[in-house]
C-alpha cells in the first residue's frame, strides 16, 4: 500500500510499500492491510503507527482526522502530526506542542476577554447616549 499523510498546510509524508497501517477511531483501534476493502474512518487523537515491508515499525502522534483507503492508496488527513520511531521521543514532542498550545490558547482567551469587555463598555456608553 501506499500512505499519504495530509495536513491543512502541507503533505507531512508520502510512504510507499506499506504492509500495515493501526489507526484509533472513536469505536476502537483497527488494522489496515493491504487486500482489506476500501474504507472511510474518522480518527480521534491518538498514536497512528504503520510499518513499511522492511519490518521497521514507524509511529505517528495524530490529532483529530480522517482516513481514507481506496484501493492501493491510504490517506490521512489529520489537523497536526508528529512523527517517529522512538515512543519516548514522540512523548516528549507532543508534550512540547501541548504546552505551545496552552500558552496560545491562554494569550488568545485574554484577548478575547479584553475585545469582550471593551464591546460591553462601548455598549453602554452608547446607550446613555
Amino acid at each position: 500500500m501506499d500512505l499519504k499523510i495530509l495536513l491543512p498546510y502541507r503533505i507531512f509524508a508520502k510512504i510507499k510499500n506499506v504492509s500495515n497501517i493501526v489507526a484509533e477511531t472513536s469505536e476502537g483501534s483497527f488494522g489496515l492491510l493491504p487486500n482489506r476493502l476500501d474504507c472511510v474512518a474518522a480518527i480521534v487523537p491518538s498514536i497512528f503507527s504503520y510499518e513499511t515491508e522492511s519490518k521497521k515499525k514507524h509511529y505517528l502522534a495524530v490529532n483529530e482526522g480522517i482516513l481514507v483507503k481506496a484501493g492501493n492508496l491510504v490517506t490521512v488527513s489529520v489537523r497536526n502530526a508528529f512523527g517517529g520511531t522512538d515512543l519516548a521521543k514522540l512523548h516528549e514532542s507532543v508534550e512540547e506542542e501541548f504546552k505551545k498550545l496552552d500558552d496560545s490558547e491562554r494569550d488568545l482567551r485574554v484577548s478575547m476577554a479584553k475585545m469582550e469587555s471593551g464591546f460591553l463598555y462601548s455598549m453602554k456608553q452608547f446607550q446613555k447616549e
